[in-house]
């Protein structure tokens, strides 16, 4: 058996894992690299690997930097079963369609201005994105399934990281065939809406665990909500306009329940509240189909609120509805995509209402590397947004809690809830100081040999 690295190697995009074995060929996840345009474009280009010989695909979540491949294997003829909870199914549909929109809208544009060359064309199309959901097959929790016909097969446990998302127990049918766990991105204890991680329980042959924040520590959930609510309150009373980058799926939602509840118990005053993104709207009414999977132990689920219905938060629908908040004089909360500010409507109101020091640009996820995102959360100016050089005065902050990736010790304690020895362990989905930080960790758990794969890098299990 053989491990290829095919993505999230030493970086936290781009998620793919080609495990080899005897004649089967499986993928765990295929996710899209973002960051930097040009490295970024040829990395999700070169597959690999030959998209007919991969039997079978086992996704972990929806998130577009672990699935946003998937349409671009249908391309390339890729045409076997592709494996998900019932949850990560129906987000894939409106994630990876926007993805394919996004492509072609933006190909269209650049035709248009005379600027579209070779590698302005879409990776894929959305009769592509819509190919995926035909070879989708949900599986529930704690049920294994089939992988392929070498006998293999898989089980998945709840990461808790965003709805549906799920760590992957592969377990093959012949003595002497490895346990592999694959822990897709590993989420937090105490996230509102979603459930805490259930870490697979058992010994492990082979784990590939994610490091995105090994070596940080999060503030404490519990007083996230309160931060948050300190901020907006401090915007609003000088007169400000709040914009929040974020994550169309996981983090949007969050946010809205945060905000949903501070205005219930007074702590905020009423304020237009405006979700900016067609994609936040679809993955809501998704999470609207799940509720089965939601965390019980929150007063508002349990108490059965639509969490997600509130008077003053607005779905802004059309582009004509978008460019008016542009124009916006009073002050209003703007939740827009993309969350790391690579592209999408947020763009436009960074324009608009960035100049003004009475507005706050708000961080509430983790922003790679060279992302406009990043460069502005690093203090970094003038930025190029659009191709033009621009001044930003608003202020910047953040809110760490929000994060959906376990902290430091989280990850030690999501490995020591496992409960059995752990032999071989790759750390994947990190940067290279995470990775490191991800090493040790489990060294110190025990762990006698720990690997930190290169991209292309191939291990005999």
């Amino acid at each position: 058996m053989e491990i290829l690295s095919a993505g999230a190697a030493r970086t936290v995009t781009g998620s793919c894992h080609h495990l080899r074995f005897d004649e089967a060929s499986v993928l765990l996840d295929c996710g899209l690299f973002q960051g930097h345009h040009e490295e970024s474009r040829r990395l999700n280009a070169e597959l690999p690997f030959d998209a007919r010989a991969i039997e079978s695909v086992v996704l972990s979540h929806a998130h577009i930097d672990h699935a946003g491949r998937l349409p671009l294997l249908a391309a390339r003829q890729y045409d076997n079963s592709i494996h998900a909870t019932p949850a990560t199914r129906d987000l894939s549909a409106v994630m990876l369609a926007d993805a394919a929109e996004i492509q072609e809208s933006d190909f269209a544009w650049l035709k248009k201005k005379g600027r579209a060359g070779p590698a302005a064309e879409p990776l894929y199309t959305v009769a592509d994105a819509t190919r995926v959901q035909e070879l989708m097959h949900g599986h529930p929790y704690c049920r294994p399934f089939q992988v392929d016909d070498t006998g293999f097969r898989a089980t998945y446990f709840d990461a808790g990281h965003i709805l549906g998302s799920a760590s992957v127990v592969l377990e093959g049918g012949r003595d002497g065939d490895p346990r592999i766990v694959f822990s897709g991105d590993i989420g937090r204890w105490g996230q509102p809406i979603i459930r805490d991680p259930a870490p697979p329980p058992g010994p492990i042959d082979v784990l590939i665990i994610e490091s995105t924040y090994a070596l940080r520590q999060h503030p404490d959930m519990s007083g996230t909500e309160a931060e948050l609510g300190a901020l907006v309150r401090k915007v609003v009373g000088r007169g400000g306009t709040m914009l929040i980058p974020s994550f169309a799926l996981g983090r949007t939602q969050e946010l809205v329940y945060a905000l949903h509840h501070l205005l219930d118990s007074g702590a905020i005053p009423e304020v237009p509240i405006f979700i900016d993104s067609p994609l936040a709207l679809e993955a809501t009414d998704v999470f609207r189909l799940h509720p089965e999977i939601f965390d019980r132990s929150e007063p508002m689920i349990r108490e059965g609120h639509k969490i997600f219905d509130h008077h003053m938060v607005r779905f802004v629908r059309s582009v004509d509805e978008s460019k008016r908040l542009n124009g916006l004089k009073e002050p209003a909360i703007i939740i827009a995509a993309s969350g790391m500010a690579t592209s999408g409507r947020i763009l436009h109101h960074l324009i608009s209402h960035g100049g003004d020091p009475r507005n706050c640009i708000v961080f509430v996820g983790y922003q790679a590397a060279h992302t406009l995102g990043r460069r502005i959360k690093e203090g970094h100016r003038p930025f190029r947004i659009y191709g033009e050089e621009r001044e930003i005065h608003a202020e910047i902050a953040s809110v760490e809690g929000y994060s959906a990736h376990a902290d430091r010790d989280e990850l030690r304690r999501w490995v020591r809830e496992q409960g059995g020895p752990i032999t071989r362990a790759f750390c994947v989905h990190g940067e290279p100081d995470a990775l490191e930080g991800m090493r040790k960790i489990l060294l110190e758990e025990g762990v006698k040999q720990v690997d930190v794969p290169a991209h292309g890098e191939t291990f005999e299990l």
